[in-house]
């Protein structure tokens, strides 16, 4: 399932969520797809407040994330190109760093306790729903 093209900095989904299909819970209400380098550089940096993150890769690789001048805590999902989490961490910290040891082809950036909160488990299928 391609869920967006790979041309711009920032693309602002308001009118996809993404929901937990195993679970049937909702995860984000609208997110904002970080598909250049760029883009996925900067993620949440210098932020004032939490927003859902869609981080894509063309292929599924090893991904690391960086919390520089994030002033807040998140919560992070890894997925594969089948759409179903490899790996998650919860609560990162500002100013930390993580990596899945498991392929992934996107990182969903939450707020934090999204994950507590959708039930999510390594293992579920994650879907993007059009309202």
């Amino acid at each position: 399932m391609e869920i967006f093209g790979f041309n711009g900095l920032y693309i602002n989904f308001g009118n996809i969520m993404i929901k937990n299909q195993t679970k049937g819970t909702l995860l984000a209400a609208e997110y904002r797809l970080c598909s250049s380098f760029f883009s996925r550089c900067k993620g949440l940096m210098f932020s004032i407040k939490p927003r859902s993150l869609v981080m894509a890769f063309h292929k599924e690789q090893k991904v690391g994330i960086h919390m520089m001048f994030v002033f807040f805590p998140i919560d992070v999902l890894w997925v594969d190109k089948e759409q179903k989490v490899v790996a998650i961490q919860e609560h990162l910290k500002p100013f930390s760093a993580a990596t899945s040891k498991e392929l992934a082809q996107y990182v969903i950036e939450l707020p934090i306790g999204m994950i507590a909160a959708s039930n999510t488990e390594i293992g579920d299928n994650i879907t993007w729903v059009k309202l």
